[in-house]
């Protein structure tokens, strides 16, 4: 598998939003998918917004919702479904004329010392490359809070990205932890059919849905850059109280089917929501590189990429719309790679 990967100027990790305009940023300066660069990906040809809960809805609008010179279709005004959004990344790669090699999952990257080359370390076996570029999200996988492996209560014990729509938590009382816009969403779409508490660690201030760039559960970027919460961009506390949800304090730990809150009170759920948001997928990158910021998208490893990441680029690399900036970047720095 990994032989029809090498002697490829580029291989691209991740083919979601970040991935896709990295292949767009590098076609625009001259190169051809397939023959110059690859992208791989490590799910089985799907991406995670498909995973995403029926109802979610973006935060941003279509027209903020869409990589640079790739519209949306429809109403640019309204904000997009996580099935609009898959049917959207499918429609640019088609437009791309980019065949994702699907399955692969990439472990690490060695630097061999000498020369213009770096190695790919994949679960298929390594691919000798000249640039890779780590696109695999800043919002990629689940934050499982310390506690949660410690309930064991009647019903569930989901993280938002299990969630799919209401039938899957049983009738009765429901505890959402995380007082974000996913866990106000969830909270919303839960009122009507269950006994729905809300554990809100910090307070949040409203904004209006449309001043903001990202998604509901997706972003970890506001909070990387700025000392504040994300604003809520949904309901009002006040509002889904207003719903019949009751306001918690945050968990402080768990056990069996009780939480602990952090105002010292307890309580016995019987199912729980964990909106407690994503980490990044960039574990299989050396951890020196991770924590190291250089020039945009650069690392310390020559040849080595990091696009959507706002640690590592610029303060919306993690949106659709954000992350164009990081992707030309990068295609320069590739570019001027011997």
């Amino acid at each position: 598998m990994t032989q029809s990967l090498a002697r490829r100027r580029a291989i691209i990790v991740g083919a979601g939003q970040a991935g896709l305009a990295t292949a767009a940023a590098l076609i625009a300066k001259g190169m051809e998918p397939q023959r110059d660069f690859l992208v791989i990906d490590s799910s089985e040809g799907g991406r995670r917004w498909e995973s995403r809960w029926h109802s979610l809805k973006l935060l941003s609008d279509a027209r903020r919702s869409a990589l640079r010179g790739y519209p949306m279709s429809g109403d640019q005004h309204r904000h997009p479904t996580a099935y609009e959004v898959t049917d959207y990344l499918r429609s640019v790669e088609e437009a791309l004329q980019v065949r994702p090699v699907w399955g692969i999952r990439a472990t690490g990257v060695k630097n061999l010392g000498y020369g213009s080359s770096i190695v790919l370390e994949t679960e298929a076996g390594d691919v000798q490359t000249r640039n890779i570029v780590c696109a695999t999200g800043a919002a990629a996988r689940p934050n499982i809070p310390i506690w949660a492996p410690a309930l064991n209560p009647r019903g569930p014990v989901l993280h938002s990205s299990q969630y799919l729509y209401p039938h899957q938590i049983p009738p009765g009382d429901v505890l959402i932890v995380g007082g974000g816009n996913a866990g106000v969403q969830l909270a919303r779409e839960l009122s009507p059919s269950h006994a729905v508490t809300l554990s809100v660690r910090t307070a949040r201030r409203s904004r209006p849905r449309s001043s903001y760039t990202s998604v509901a559960g997706g972003r970890d970027g506001w909070l990387s850059r700025h000392a504040k919460s994300e604003p809520l961009l949904t309901d009002s506390y006040a509002a889904l109280e207003r719903a019949g949800v009751v306001l918690a304090p945050g968990v402080a730990s768990a056990g069996g089917k009780e939480v602990v809150f952090t105002d010292g009170t307890a309580r016995t759920v019987t199912s729980v929501l964990l909106a407690t948001g994503f980490g990044p997928g960039d574990d299989w990158v050396p951890m020196h590189v991770r924590v190291t910021r250089a020039r945009r998208t650069m690392t310390a490893i020559p040849g080595l990429f990091l696009v959507g990441f706002p640690r590592h680029g610029s303060r919306h690399a993690d949106t659709i719309h954000g992350v164009w900036r990081d992707a030309r970047a990068a295609a320069q720095h590739i570019l001027a790679r011997p």
